[in-house]
């Protein structure tokens, strides 16, 4: 039998990591069910509303709910029902100099269950087990990597496009990418390249097509307006598969994006629902492959003569749309540096999160 009725973790989460899962899993071990209350207002990164999804997919057996308003009468009205124990951390003091303890004090789960009318029980957060803090994750991303469950990982992953015209050597260099950064080792070892669903579709439509002809060849093969959305959001979703399982960099040879511009290339129009599919894409960063020096494979067919077009209308569309872009010249290995250079200083940067937070009585 549990020990308790209802129980209750409060915290920010931001992001959730190993200690704070440790905590809500000692908590629902010993209730009947339990609450986990998301403190914090959507301006603080990351979002609350992404905050409470991780949560949610993170610990399927818990009730987990928001609360905008995070002062101690905005916690209670976000959890009306009677609480009959408040969990919290045994603080401890990390290498970053922040407590376990949410950056609140020793004090702030007695506060909490004194508000709640309910017993305040310490959970001992084992350090050497779980020796990671949001202070830690915010100075140490790629540290504390392994600390983070795969829907955090995917929403942190910075993830790098490499698109251009045809045979401008974008294959060549994504997976040129994933190489340089999985030599760095460690975490960087698991770096992932999604490949080009496009090219798998069309082997796909080519397979069917030699069902009846057998003669046929991939040039024999015709996209539709409506295959255009198929591929891309297949690609959306393996990039989302990979980013789940990989490092803090996800190298991606193409994107929903290009696969809309690739639709004004073959079919002349606009596809609104590839563009609506590219609107949502969780990208950072996009590495635009110049065509010029660098042989075209389709030189017999409209290939060489579409690349100058699809190099512009790609570097027009970045640009109208706010994309960060580096373009890549000259030859491979100054186009790598290059890459490397612009990969790095968006690493430098990482996700954006929350301050540590003042103590509150």
């Amino acid at each position: 039998m549990k020990r308790y009725g209802h129980g209750l973790v409060v915290g920010g989460f931001s992001p959730p990591h190993a200690g704070h899962h440790h905590l809500v899993r000692t908590a629902r071990e010993r209730c009947e069910r339990l609450t986990v209350l998301v403190r914090g207002s959507s301006d603080e990164g990351p979002p609350l509303a992404d905050r409470v999804a991780w949560m949610r997919e993170i610990h399927p057996d818990a009730l987990v709910v928001p609360a905008a308003d995070d002062s101690p009468a905005g916690l209670r009205a976000a959890v009306p029902e009677p609480v009959d124990a408040v969990f919290t951390a045994e603080p401890y003091v990390d290498s970053y100099g922040e407590s376990s303890a949410e950056s609140y004090g020793e004090s702030y789960g007695v506060e909490l269950g004194r508000r709640f009318g309910a017993e305040t029980v310490r959970v001992d957060p084992d350090p050497t087990r779980f020796p990671v803090s949001d202070a830690a994750v915010r100075a140490d991303l790629a540290g504390c990597w392994d600390f983070l469950e795969p829907p955090v990982r995917s929403a942190l992953t910075r993830r790098v496009v490499v698109l251009g015209a045809e045979s401008s050597g974008t294959t060549t260099m994504a997976l040129a990418l994933a190489d340089h950064y999985r030599r760095r080792g460690g975490v960087w070892a698991r770096t992932r390249c999604v490949p080009a669903y496009e090219r798998e579709f069309g082997a796909l439509k080519l397979a069917e097509l030699r069902a009846e002809r057998p003669g046929a060849t991939r040039s024999d093969v015709t996209l539709r307006s409506s295959d255009f959305p198929v591929i891309a959001q297949r690609q959306a979703e393996r990039e989302e598969e990979a980013a789940r399982d990989g490092s803090p960099v996800l190298f991606c040879d193409t994107d929903a994006f290009a696969t809309a511009i690739r639709h004004e290339r073959y079919l002349g129009t606009v596809s609104p629902e590839t563009g609506e599919i590219a609107a949502h894409g969780r990208q950072h960063l996009w590495l635009l492959t110049d065509h010029r020096g660098v042989a075209c494979e389709n030189a017999e067919g409209d290939g060489e003569l579409l690349r100058p077009w699809m190099t512009a209308r790609l570097l027009t569309q970045l640009a109208h749309s706010g994309r960060r872009t580096a373009v890549l010249s000259g030859p491979h290995e100054e186009r790598l540096a290059a890459a490397v250079a612009a990969v790095d200083a968006l690493l430098a940067e990482g996700p954006r999160f929350a301050g540590a937070r003042p103590e509150r009585r």
